[in-house]
């Protein structure tokens, strides 16, 4: 071949593949740390292979879910504060698989920027490497994404795709009835979900990311990007154990919205608002806005990350293996005839 003097590259245009191929050196040691049985090949082929009968099944279903981390991203590329946003993503695929009975085997991700930053992309994807870790699942590929023009400077935006198993007929929900338990597990902060009333709440505040935090050591922004917490090996080993009948991860909708999701039509559930504590993040941000419990409710998981809807029999001996586990475990209620979502006490 012959190069045309001054000729424009495609670095000109502000695309800079070697910085591409930079990230997926570096990248690769945080990829390999999340390899499990069934994994076929390491990053860089135009696909991921995958062996099922490698990862221990015989008659598999596979079950799919993709998830963003949504505004919160706005505070961490604000903040500078990236490396927790990669855990958010694996979180919100491998939270929901976990709740029809799936074992999550595989995670992508896609990353996309104005002009990349390799040392800020790096930071985000081992953090995604971490999610994968902490929830037995393997990162097999991604693509990096630089688009000149289509964000501006210094923003990024990420989504992510998790792949799980699970014998044929264990799926679920199955088998709620009226007079199942309900104990919930206790979340970390916010997780990945109202961000955009968060952002206003901070700004009715007036109060600056880098400002203390009203309720806890550090900034204010630090205090909002805690990553969402995985609860994948945990409700596994209850669902493996016997007498879980439903899951229901707690994400945009809150209590109200989604525990309703994984029921018969004909029931709801009775919860006594007394049986956790508000964590302070939320006291803050409802003092903050004036905000109706109603409101609360439906809007952010309020200190409940997860709901399992379990065997009445069970339920003791349920609380006991996931609190060795290490959850803070509350008996928030039961599972009743007729529709809907029906609160007793007070949340704050």
């Amino acid at each position: 071949m012959t190069d045309a003097k001054n000729g424009i590259t495609y670095a000109d245009a502000g695309v800079d593949i070697d910085a591409g191929n930079a990230l997926v050196d570096r990248i690769k040691p945080a990829a390999k740390r999340t390899s499990r049985a069934g994994v076929m090949a390491g990053l860089g082929g135009f696909g991921a292979l995958f062996d099922l009968k490698g990862a221990g099944y015989t008659d598999p279903i596979l079950v799919a879910a993709t998830d963003g981390v949504g505004t919160k991203l706005r505070i961490a590329i604000d903040t500078g504060h990236v490396d927790g946003v990669g855990i958010d993503l694996v979180a919100m695929c491998v939270n929901d698989l976990v709740c029809q009975g799936a074992e999550p085997l595989f995670f992508l991700d896609y990353f996309a920027t104005g002009k990349l930053d390799t040392d800020i992309a790096a930071r985000i994807i081992e953090g995604i490497a971490e999610g994968c870790v902490q929830s037995g699942t393997a990162l097999i590929g991604g693509e990096t994404a630089e688009m000149p023009g289509m964000y501006p400077e210094g923003d990024f935006d990420l989504a992510g795709f998790a792949v799980g198993a699970m014998e044929r007929g264990s799926d679920l929900p199955a088998g709620v009835t009226e007079g199942d338990v309900l104990l919930g597990l206790a979340s970390n902060g916010v997780h990945s979900n109202g961000y955009s009333l968060v952002r206003k709440l901070v700004e009715m505040s007036g109060l600056g990311w880098d400002a203390d935090c009203p309720w806890s050591d550090g900034t204010l922004g630090a205090a909002l990007l805690t990553p969402t917490r995985l609860y994948v090996t945990q409700a596994l080993e209850a669902v493996r154990a016997g007498g879980v009948h439903a899951l229901a991860h707690i994400t945009g909708g809150g209590l109200t919205e989604n525990i309703p999701r994984v029921l018969p039509d004909d029931l709801g559930v009775d919860i006594d608002l007394g049986s956790f504590d508000l964590p302070p993040v939320f006291r803050w941000l409802m003092g903050q806005g004036g905000m109706a419990e109603a409101e609360m409710l439906k809007t952010f998981n309020c200190g409940v990350g997860m709901v399992l809807a379990v065997d009445a029999s069970r339920a003791d001996a349920l609380s006991a293996l996931l609190q060795d586990t290490g959850e803070t475990v509350f008996r928030l209620g039961h599972v009743t005839e007729g529709p809907g979502v029906r609160y007793t006490g007070t949340l704050a």
